[in-house]
């Protein structure tokens, strides 16, 4: 049998971290097996669910290069499926109505236990609201492939809604009647939804189909152990993109998140991932996303991509065209940065004139600073070759005549040349400035300092 998976969003906000990787080990796992992904929108919340939002949601999977193999399916649209399976349970009797207000169902439970599930009355109201007949013995045994097995007396669940009373039906119903409608052969989510298993179990027991496998993911924490959230960085998928991660370093590090391999690689090409994934090998406990680490792993990502490549992103990223220019700044920028949004104020310096930093001014051009800069002014301008290797040639000979640390010799250029104290290699910044404009620039820094 073809498994079949499903990643299924609330559309009521944007596609978070958490998301993200379930979307990821859904779409490991179905392209793992050979099987069959299916995209649904749980859209029944028609307050708080929008088409704005379900489109972002889509543009996250989407820049994920997270594909699916049919839907997008609505929620919403199943609606005429959600009303014929609730009338074959009222129809069986598993499924009853009942017009219990809330403090009538707490006055039962008070005269029959707190730890007793509320059980009601058939009443023969159309506008009652539909509540599902659950067992007073047994328990209801969640068989997951990441937990085991887990256990839920039924004495202590209610004969719980299933539909409101004007019909409309509720989530863990809606989930379980679309899961076997669709033919979902396993559930891969989120462990805050383990709690839910059992009502969408007795759902598909009463309807006669057969359960999915479970899998249920642990949570993600931020590294100071706590649920994640904004205030560990970034929170949605869309955040990722503006701060420049490469979708390949993304899915490479969300797959690491609860799941790793037996030898502890820790770079993996996506090709690599879909070989190797297993839902079984994700353990229990709550993942830590660390966006130092996430930093880490694109920026060998970044480093590892070829030239032609990474200008092409880098271009995307800047809204700019990947010309020559733009190739010949990356070149020298590849080995420094760590995402994308790194690489404009490392190259800026090519295209526009140097930025007035105050700090790093302040910080480098110290006294005895001019006759230093006056001493490499005099070197690059005598310069026979002025690429990399010639810079470093007319250069390097100053440390030891002038009888300084290399840092008191090429951080002055950098800020002269930059504005800056941060930047791609001094060498190959030079050499990529041009002879004519370095002097220039170095000239102007001059001046400040004499004045």
């Amino acid at each position: 049998m073809t498994t079949r998976l499903r990643f299924a969003p609330s559309p009521t906000g944007a596609l978070h971290i958490g998301g993200a990787r379930t979307a990821l080990y859904n779409w490991l796992a179905a392209r793992h097996g050979g099987g069959r992904l299916v995209l649904r929108i749980e859209d029944t919340d028609r307050e708080r669910s929008t088409p704005e939002i379900v489109e972002q949601i889509l543009d996250a999977l989407r820049w994920l290069e997270l594909d699916w193999d049919e839907g997008p399916v609505s929620q919403a649209s199943r609606a005429e499926n959600h009303a014929a399976a609730l009338a074959r349970l009222l129809d069986s009797g598993a499924a009853y109505r009942d017009s219990a207000t809330a403090k009538e169902v707490e006055a039962w439970k008070a005269e029959h236990g707190a730890d007793r599930g509320y059980r009601g009355e058939p009443v023969d109201e159309p506008g009652a609201a539909v509540r599902l007949r659950v067992p007073d013995e047994g328990e209801t045994v969640v068989e997951d492939l990441i937990h085991g097995q887990v256990g839920f007396p039924n004495r202590r669940y209610d004969d719980f809604v299933i539909a409101r009373a004007d019909g409309s039906v509720l989530y863990n119903f809606a989930v379980a009647v679309d899961d076997a409608e669709m033919g979902i052969t396993d559930v891969v989510r989120g462990d805050d939804h383990l709690s839910n298993s059992p009502k969408q179990l007795l759902v598909l027991a009463a309807l006669g189909f057969e359960p999915p496998r479970y899998a249920h993911l642990p949570l993600l924490h931020g590294p100071d152990g706590k649920k994640l959230s904004k205030r560990h960085g970034a929170a949605s998928v869309q955040e990722l993109r503006e701060a420049g991660y490469l979708p390949a370093a993304v899915r490479n590090y969300l797959a690491l998140l609860g799941w790793g391999t037996d030898d502890d690689t820790t770079l993996m090409s996506t090709e690599e991932l879909v070989e190797r994934f297993r839902v079984e090998d994700v353990g229990r406990a709550a993942a830590i996303f660390d966006e130092k680490k996430l930093r880490w792993v694109n920026g060998r990502f970044m480093r590892e991509m070829p030239l032609d490549e990474y200008t092409a992103a880098v271009a995307r990223h800047l809204g700019r065209d990947p010309d020559g220019r733009l190739r010949s700044a990356c070149a020298i920028a590849q080995e420094k940065a760590q995402t994308l949004e790194e690489v404009w104020p490392l190259i800026r310096f090519l295209f526009e004139p140097p930025i007035d930093d105050a700090r790093a001014w302040s910080k480098v051009m110290k006294d005895g600073t001019l006759p230093v800069l006056e001493a490499a002014r005099e070197a690059l301008a005598g310069a026979g070759d002025f690429g990399p290797e010639g810079v470093e040639s007319a250069l390097a000979p100053l440390v030891d005549r002038l009888a300084v640390k290399a840092g008191r010799l090429y951080q002055p250029i950098r800020v002269a040349i930059t504005g800056a104290d941060v930047s791609p290699g001094i060498f190959d910044s030079l050499a990529a400035l041009g002879r004519e404009e370095s002097l220039s620039r170095i000239d102007a820094a001059l001046a400040r300092l004499r004045s």
